[in-house]
């Protein structure tokens, strides 16, 4: 792969637009449970390939346990380090936190995630994207988009799960719409708006997408701030559109703030809702705790992206990477005292 062609070139040399455009994914293959399916669901035939560091990989990983599929879609996480040649495998001998940070254990002779890929078409030249679904039984990719995969998630293994995880809701009809219209503009402002920040190239494309993400933060908290539950849209439980928008939040303090420039205000002392929303699924709800590797997390973005953070210095701070659920820093103390007297 030449220079200019780089996977690390996040926007083309030359874009003289400066701005950050997401490749769109490649394999979109559906996993049904219905027997004549070109990819049934059936217990343990599919591997998830994901990187703890990545939030659309989160996404997936989140939604897994959400829907008890531990024991029916195992998983394997990269290395947190992205280089020249994409996601690598641990070696046996480094010992990264969080479970299966393994070498691939259904290809002993792969180093990269790229092998996957190119085991499917040897002339592939895309991204090579976590998450990864596999079919262990035709040695196919079936997707590499997070948002079809967690929907397959949803309701494909209800015939072979728990009962008490068939209940689980995470797309539920009557808020179907709403879910749509809302992912749409966090997915664009929010979600991929800190990367177009980041990885803007010049000044009016990082204007422009900064201040887009921050009036998008502050309709979200206009959200939570009108909501009659802990989640968005008053749901009863956590929903996709909870799950979507978590794995960017989790992420803001400790990197988006000052990797990717997205300093307007921080979370933990800007945006009193968003960050009561974002503690309670932390600390209350097992599968956003268990899902969430900040050693991963800060050490991907500050040493994989050498032209943002050229000599791969990761910051102390914030600390602690998240507050406990009755912690403030203490301009917010200050300011909450005050308002008491």
């Amino acid at each position: 792969m030449s220079t200019k062609d780089s996977i690390l070139n996040w926007v083309k040399p030359g874009d003289n637009s400066g701005e950050f455009k997401r490749q769109v994914s490649v394999f979109r293959n559906w996993i049904e449970n219905k027997p004549d399916a070109e990819f049934p669901a059936e217990k343990g035939r599919y591997h998830l390939y994901v990187s703890y560091a990545c939030p659309w990989a989160h996404r997936t990983l989140l939604v897994r346990q959400l829907k008890g599929l531990e024991e029916i879609i195992p998983y394997t996480s990269v290395h947190w380090h992205l280089g020249e040649k994409g996601w690598r495998f641990s070696t046996p001998d480094e010992k990264l936190p969080g479970e299966n940070v393994t070498p691939d254990p259904l290809h002993p002779n792969f180093t990269h995630l790229r092998d996957i890929y190119f085991e499917q078409n040897p002339d592939y030249e895309g991204r090579f994207t976590v998450p990864t679904l596999y079919d262990k039984k035709q040695n196919r990719i079936v997707s590499n988009e997070s948002s079809e995969i967690i929907r397959m998630f949803y309701t494909a293994f209800d015939d072979i799960i728990a009962d008490e995880y068939k209940k689980v809701e995470l797309l539920p009809k009557n808020l179907e719409k709403e879910i749509d219209a809302l992912n749409e503009w966090v997915y664009n402002d929010i979600n991929n708006g800190v990367y177009r920040s980041g990885f803007a190239t010049s000044e009016e494309a990082y204007t422009t997408a900064v201040t887009t993400l921050f009036s998008s933060l502050q309709k979200i908290e206009s959200h939570l701030a009108s909501s009659t539950t802990p989640y968005l849209l008053s749901a009863p439980a956590p929903t996709e559109a909870d799950v979507r928008l978590y794995t960017t939040i989790i992420r803001f303090d400790p990197v988006y703030v000052q990797h990717f420039k997205c300093n307007i205000r921080d979370i933990r002392s800007g945006f009193p809702h968003i960050h009561r929303w974002v503690r309670h699924l932390y600390w209350d709800i097992p599968a956003f705790k268990d899902t969430t590797q900040f050693e991963h997390i800060k050490l991907h973005y500050t040493k994989s992206h050498r032209q943002i953070n050229p000599f791969s210095i990761p910051p102390v701070g914030p600390v602690p990477d998240i507050l406990g659920k009755e912690e403030e820093v203490e301009a917010v103390k200050a300011a909450l005292a005050a308002l008491r007297k």
